[in-house]
């Protein structure tokens, strides 16, 4: 029996080499045909130049007005070119890694030495830069990874205690900036995240120690109060609705106040930062910062 395999495209046809066939062997009169004959034919037109090494362009980039050519004359794919997509992605993502890890080492030290009080106002600034700079979610990105960092370096009560107090009004302050809010509507609404951060410190300081904070601070102002009308001569007693209204209002005054430092600070630094055309500032600052 005689089995013939050829290649059947026309790729392997190779005419300038002759049929190979091998030769029958005999045993004892048993005749064993060839298994197989090799066709191979090479083309006239085959030319054995040695292969020249191709340029592959990156697969990314379209055309050449997608490259960026540097002042060197180099050639650079636009994913690392400055005004490249990628390029600015990664660029942001450094800034709010930085960020985040100098807030964060700033909280803890500060903590760990009790100045904390000196360096208050300066740690939701990172977080408007980042918002500022590259968008709301960029402020967020920074916000969540102090917190992670405060967690892993402090315990949850720091990390807490950091977006409760400072995080979030860093991000609102931000997210209305960015979106170019004026200043009265950006005050009233950070002051009031800032008293709902307030609040909710003291209550989670309550729970972390058992005790009613809230409850201690209303009695106390019931007490100084009545001592305030007796000395006045006024034969009254608060109540304790009265005395309710006067912390809330006490605590949005003196919410109120800081939010607005922070704004004049942070309109100052970001004006010297370069950032002016970026901030709707109020006429009278404006004119007072040139």
């Amino acid at each position: 029996m005689s089995i013939s395999l050829k290649p059947s495209s026309s790729l392997f046809r190779f005419s300038q080499l002759p049929s190979l066939s091998p030769p029958s062997t005999t045993f004892s009169g048993l005749s064993i045909a060839p298994l197989f004959k090799i066709h191979a034919v090479f083309s006239p037109s085959l030319s054995w130049a040695p292969l020249a090494i191709q340029k592959f362009a990156n697969p990314r980039v379209s055309s050449a007005s997608d490259c960026y050519t540097d002042p060197d004359g180099g050639t650079q794919i636009s994913d690392l070119a400055p005004d490249g997509d990628m390029y600015q992605k990664t660029l942001r993502l450094v800034e709010s890694a930085m960020f985040a890890a100098v807030t964060g080492l700033t909280y803890f030290l500060s903590n760990s030495l009790a100045i904390e009080n000196y360096f208050g106002c300066f740690f939701a600034f990172p977080i408007v830069i980042s918002s500022m700079r590259w968008g709301v979610a960029a402020g967020r990105k920074t916000m969540v990874a102090t917190a992670l960092l405060l967690l892993t370096l402090s315990g949850p009560v720091k990390a807490s205690t950091y977006l409760l107090m400072h995080g979030v009004v860093g991000l609102a302050m931000g997210s209305f900036w960015r979106l170019q809010t004026s200043w009265g509507i950006s005050i009233v609404l950070c002051t009031a995240v800032r008293a709902v951060g307030a609040v909710g410190y003291v209550l989670l300081s309550s729970f972390l120690i058992r005790e009613n904070i809230l409850a201690l601070i209303t009695i106390n102002i019931h007490a100084s109060l009545s001592y305030i009308l007796a000395a006045l001569g006024i034969n009254t007693i608060p109540s304790m609705n009265a005395i309710y209204a006067i912390f809330g209002s006490l605590l949005l005054l003196n919410c109120g106040f800081f939010v607005f430092l922070l704004h004049i600070l942070y309109a100052v630094f970001l004006t010297r930062l370069g950032m002016k055309t970026s901030l709707a500032l109020p006429r009278w600052l404006e004119k007072a910062l040139g």
